[in-house]
């Protein structure tokens, strides 16, 4: 008999577990009669990188057999972190953190741009590695601060053009793909920079935490960044460390979530 090891993760037990409703149909895998009262859960997952959001939640779906699994915000494929998730009657509680702000940490390359404004996208260098090209120069530290002084408190956010955000009932990354996205359509929306703060430079990796509100394109701040530098900046590195109160440390890496 396989059992899950559910003693063992980082997760909030449900109010009222009398509402499982968790179905095993497949008679090559029995879980615990025990273990079935505490399937309504939400889980802190560390999400790794190479991953969408919804590969985790199948992956959840496969573990805890059930199809009532949801998230309660994305992170990119490449980026890594907190995810929240809901189990059965849990996932109706979502809505609670859907908007609690973000905390990120996150590397900006220097000295290039980046079509997707991360690592994978189609990447331009404006900073060559032996000297200045026309129009860009090699940023330091003071200007850096200066520059992030102007996103600290808010500013007027536009989205990457590859992004899920619709325009006439089209995501704007599909348009992107068939090169029938342009700047224009790229929506705005306010946005709060709570925290901006570098926790390392070398050029021309810089390395920064960022406290935002919910909604908060960090590869778009990176891309903001680099304009305002002159130099063009793209995410190579993200991880989001906290969703309002909750942090990564809670979280229990997905790796961890499978079967005995």
């Amino acid at each position: 008999m396989a059992f899950y090891c559910l003693q063992k993760l980082n997760i909030q037990n449900s109010a009222n577990t009398s509402d499982a409703r968790i179905t095993v149909d497949d008679p090559k895998f029995m879980v615990s009669p025990a273990l079935l009262l505490n399937m309504d859960q939400i889980l802190l997952i560390d999400k790794p990188a190479g991953m969408t959001s919804h590969d985790v939640v199948d992956r959840v779906r496969h573990i805890f057999k059930t199809r009532s699994v949801g998230h309660a915000g994305t992170l990119d494929p490449f980026a890594t972190g907190l995810l929240i998730l809901g189990v059965g009657a849990a996932t109706k509680r979502l809505s609670e953190y859907v908007g609690l702000d973000k905390t990120y940490e996150a590397t900006a390359r220097l000295g290039a741009t980046s079509t997707t404004f991360d690592l994978e996208g189609v990447i331009t260098e404006t900073v060559g590695a032996n000297g200045v090209r026309p129009g860009a120069r090699r940023a330091p530290l003071q200007d850096i601060e200066d520059v992030l002084n102007q996103f600290r408190g808010g500013y007027e956010q536009k989205a990457p053009i590859f992004s899920a955000k619709k325009i006439h009932g089209k995501k704007l990354y599909e348009l992107a793909r068939r090169g029938q996205a342009t700047e224009e359509m790229r929506p705005t929306k306010h946005v709060e920079i709570f925290e901006l703060e570098v926790l390392n430079y070398k050029w021309p990796d810089l390395k920064f935490r960022v406290r935002c509100s919910s909604g908060t394109y960090v590869r778009s701040l990176a891309d903001d960044i680099g304009r305002a530098l002159g130099c063009g900046a793209y995410l190579t590195e993200l991880r989001r460390t906290a969703i309002g109160s909750h942090r990564i440390e809670e979280a229990t890496p997905l790796d961890k979530l499978s079967s005995n």
